[in-house]
């Protein structure tokens, strides 16, 4: 596997349990994206990032600044995966969006997005983080649905492991 970087956003520590996760399961750095180096992201080839969903649909606080960094890096070329954390029962119009914003700041950068899940198996009104009837990244509720979290999780690995 190249070199690949788990980057996380999180208030309340979902998130970030999710991530770690992720990079244990990968042998991958695990970064919080409010402590995110330019080196750190220049030496990776993978970027996997992972945000909470707040409100209306928006990022995690630390991931504002997060994405102004990422924006002025040269992506091009990276392979870029998205995890995100949401309640679909108390925000079920705006179920883990906030991979929409990610995905949408970094979409025109040259990165090549993977790991894209079906919308089979969740149960949700709306969110923006679905495009062409999948979600743009893997989405997990962890609140309300924690007895899906390891297999959705475990399932996704498989899925993007081979372009890692």
């Amino acid at each position: 596997m190249k070199k690949t970087l788990v980057v996380y956003g999180s208030s309340t520590g979902t998130c970030q349990g999710i991530a770690d996760k992720i990079g244990a399961k990968l042998g991958a750095e695990v970064v919080d994206v409010a402590n995110l180096t330019d080196g750190q992201v220049d030496e990776a080839e993978n970027l996997l990032l992972g945000t909470s969903t707040w409100g209306a649909g928006e990022l995690q606080d630390d991931w504002y600044d997060g994405l102004e960094k990422l924006k002025a890096l040269d992506l091009n070329g990276k392979t870029v995966a998205l995890f995100g954390c949401g309640d679909s029962e108390s925000y079920s119009d705006t179920f883990c969006g906030a991979m929409d914003e990610i995905y949408s700041a970094l979409k025109d950068k040259g990165v090549n997005f993977v790991g894209q899940v079906s919308t089979d198996g969740y149960t949700f009104d709306d969110s923006a983080a679905v495009v062409d009837g999948k979600f743009v990244g893997l989405a997990l509720d962890d609140i309300n649905e924690d007895d899906k979290t390891d297999e959705r999780i475990d399932a996704w690995l498989e899925s993007i492991k081979s372009v890692l």
